[in-house]
Parts: structure tokens; C-alpha cells; sequence
């Protein structure tokens, strides 16, 4: 009796151990990986070979290189500013289509949605009118535009596609106006045909709209907010 028992035990002891094995030989897999790694990455320090670049690294847009490296400079000794943070700066890019004939239609307003969102590359939000007017057929919450606000990379993006690509498209372009600033550095220009962006294709538009683009800056008055530009590359008229 004994001796059966013994053996029971015996066989347990071995399936214990047989189930617990391919665990064990998992841990020590697990460790060369991470050992590995560590090994990889000093490697890579004591090479003096940079890092691989991570997968979320977004590249740099290239007005704001400029900004960096030449229009910063440029303004601080223009204006005699000893701190960087002093200088005005690009804070954001506020692109509006007004669309009147949302009031008869509202299906208008689809097409524009895309079409900003095309120019800008970023999907746009629909504005609504805050009050009740009577003789334009306006009621409160109707959908009457679309507005963009655009920070950050696409924003410099955006201002690169403007000056440098749009722009010029403008039949009898002779510059911008100098005087569509607010008085606090602010910036405000409109354009009459969405057509002069080279994203919007011409055989899917069906009506020409305009809009109106303003440009916010931490400018304290017009003059640095000029300034800015016309370091960034603003085609100002002469």
C-alpha cells in the first residue's frame, strides 16, 4: 500500500513539473530581449551614431525654421529686444467662409466644408448665427459658415502655401494691402476665389466663394506685427 502510494505521489510530482517548465523557459527568453535591447541602445551612445528616429516624429515645417533662424533675429535687432520671448510671433491662423445662401439652402454648406478642409488640412467647424434677424431670413442656430482655426505646424504650413503658392496665383496680383491690420497686431485678408489654392480642383467647383483669413500675432501694435510679416515673407504693396 505504500509503495502505490508512493508511486501516486511520484507521477504528480513529475505532471507538476512538466506543466511548470514551459513557464520557466519563458522567463529567461524575456530577459535576453531586454538585455538585448539595453545592449543595442549603448551601443548606439558609445558609436556616437544618432538615435533611430521613433515612428510619432513629425518633421519640422519650414516657416518655422525660418522664423527661428532668420526672422527672430532679425527682429529683435530691428526693434532692440534683449529677451527672444519678447519678440512677436505667429499664435494662430483663423480661416472663415461666410455662405448667405445657407439661409435658402442648407446643402451648400457640405461643399464648403470640404473645400476648407482641403485648403487647410483640417476638418472645419460649421458657425451658427447667434440671433434672430428678420430681413435677412435668419434664424438663431441656422448654419451660415465655416470657420478653421489652425495652430502649431499647420499653421506655419498653411502660411507657406499662401505667400509662396496662392498668392501669386491672384490675376493682376500687386501685393497685399498694408492698412487690413486691427490696431493690436492682427491681420485680416480676404480672398475673393477659393480657386488660387492648387488643392481645390477646378472641374468639381460649382460656384466661386470667398474668404476671409486672419492672421493673429502676439504683436503688441501694427508696426512689429508688419514687421513679422514682411520678415515672413508677406507680399506686401508697395
Amino acid at each position: 500500500m505504500r509503495k502505490v502510494k508512493q508511486e501516486m505521489a511520484d507521477e504528480k510530482d513529475k505532471k507538476q513539473k512538466g506543466q511548470g517548465q514551459p513557464q520557466g523557459q519563458g522567463k529567461p527568453q524575456a530577459g535576453k530581449k531586454a538585455k538585448s535591447e539595453q545592449a543595442e541602445a549603448a551601443a548606439e551612445e558609445t558609436s556616437g551614431k544618432p538615435a533611430r528616429p521613433k515612428a510619432n516624429n513629425r518633421a519640422t515645417a519650414r516657416m518655422r525654421e525660418k522664423y527661428v533662424k532668420e526672422v527672430l533675429p532679425a527682429l529683435m535687432k530691428e526693434f532692440s529686444l534683449e529677451n527672444p520671448m519678447a519678440a512677436p510671433k505667429l499664435e494662430k491662423i483663423v480661416v472663415n467662409m461666410g455662405m448667405g445662401e445657407a439661409t435658402q439652402n442648407a446643402k451648400v454648406i457640405d461643399p464648403a466644408a470640404s473645400e476648407v478642409g482641403l485648403i487647410t488640412g483640417q476638418k472645419p467647424v460649421v458657425t451658427k448665427a447667434k440671433k434672430s434677424i428678420a430681413a435677412f431670413k435668419v434664424r438663431e442656430g441656422m448654419p451660415i459658415g465655416v470657420m478653421v482655426t489652425l495652430r502649431g505646424d499647420r499653421m506655419y504650413e498653411f502660411f507657406d502655401r499662401l505667400v509662396n503658392v496662392a498668392l501669386p496665383r491672384v490675376r493682376d496680383f500687386r501685393g497685399v494691402p498694408t492698412k487690413s491690420f486691427d490696431g493690436r497686431g492682427n491681420y485680416t485678408l480676404g480672398v475673393r476665389d477659393q480657386l488660387i489654392f492648387p488643392e481645390i480642383d477646378y472641374s468639381k467647383v460649382e460656384k466661386m466663394k470667398g474668404m476671409n483669413i486672419t492672421i493673429v500675432t502676439t504683436a503688441g501694435n501694427d508696426d512689429q506685427a508688419r514687421a513679422l510679416l514682411k520678415h515672413m515673407g508677406m507680399p506686401f504693396r508697395q
